[in-house]
């Protein structure tokens, strides 16, 4: 535009000029080689492209995708294995590799079936895909088995062999009764009365204490065969229940008191007496407490001499 308000050029150029300023976009060589030969190549079918009979096995397996994933959310899944165990453990027995015989060795206090379930191990199982490392740590989960090995004897066997905690006594706390090792460790539960023979010590931490109360026992010499239980008072004595008679022991000497206790044993049948109770935490007296009877009658006894003396 020039000073007067005019274009310098003429508006109403040649349409030639304007193409010409124009700059051509050519792609790349290989790209229009593709293009071209996009634009040559004919549309091919989709069951062409398909393996000849490759449809029917798709079509089977996406079936069964579909009918095993029903058939585990509907839970009949869990509910077979429940009742047949797995799947591959079920081929397994059928081609002969079920577990017929399970050799367990180092069993004492346990019975079998409780070493069977608590390794995993049942009908349901099969040899080949039993995990006997897993089942070898099932085992050392219970508190009764210090130690265990499981190996597998194709094709029918299992062997385990295992070492128990030898239980020394049983504890009592809170209404409920306890196995313990000989260090106070619990080891098994009181479910039946196959350790009923067990010394019995009651009280708080008295598990703890346990080699101590074994102690007194031994030194109590005859009397230790009647006593039936200990119990642990206040953190700092025992009380021996003996024949129905509960034996007060000092904090400080114990074996010294059971010691006097022998000798009254011996010399005055003390425990034989009408007596629930003898405390020999004094060590220049012992104080017995009277049955009730005992009492209404030495009372009584006592009223008679009075009278008479008055008399």
């Amino acid at each position: 535009m020039d000073g007067g308000g005019r274009f310098s050029e003429s508006l109403n150029a040649p349409a030639a000029s304007g193409r010409a300023r124009l700059t051509r976009l050519r792609l790349p060589r290989v790209l229009r080689r593709f293009t071209a030969a996009r634009r040559l190549r004919p549309a091919v079918p989709i069951e062409a492209r398909v393996p000849r009979h490759l449809g029917t096995p798709l079509l089977a397996g996406t079936l069964a995708v579909v009918a095993l994933s029903g058939f585990v959310a509907s839970g009949r899944y869990d509910a077979f294995v429940a009742e047949n165990g797995r799947p591959l453990d079920v081929l397994a027995r059928i081609a002969g590799f079920g577990v017929e015989k399970v050799t367990i060795s180092g069993i004492s206090r346990m019975y079998e079936r409780e070493v069977l379930h608590a390794a995993g191990i049942d009908w349901r199982t099969s040899v080949p895909l039993l995990d006997v490392e897993a089942a070898r740590q099932r085992l050392l989960a219970e508190p009764l088995i210090a130690s265990a090995s499981v190996r597998k004897v194709y094709p029918n066997e299992i062997v385990i062999t295992q070492v128990e905690r030898e239980p020394a006594a049983l504890w009592q706390r809170n209404g409920e009764i306890q196995v313990i090792a000989a260090d106070g460790t619990v080891i098994d539960e009181m479910r039946d009365d196959r350790y009923a023979s067990l010394p019995l010590v009651v009280g708080e931490n008295a598990n703890v204490h346990l080699k101590e109360y074994l102690s007194l026992i031994e030194a109590a010499g005859p009397l230790g065969e009647r006593v039936k239980a200990g119990t642990y008072v206040s953190g700092r004595r025992w009380t021996l229940k003996l024949d129905g008679v509960d034996i007060r022991l000092p904090e400080d000497d114990p074996v010294g008191a059971l010691g006097r206790l022998a000798d009254l044993e011996r010399k005055n049948r003390l425990l034989e007496k009408d007596i629930i109770a003898v405390d020999l935490r004094m060590p220049d007296r012992v104080v017995v407490r009277l049955t009730e009877e005992a009492a209404a009658a030495r009372a009584e006894s006592q009223k008679k001499t009075k009278k008479g003396t008055a008399t």
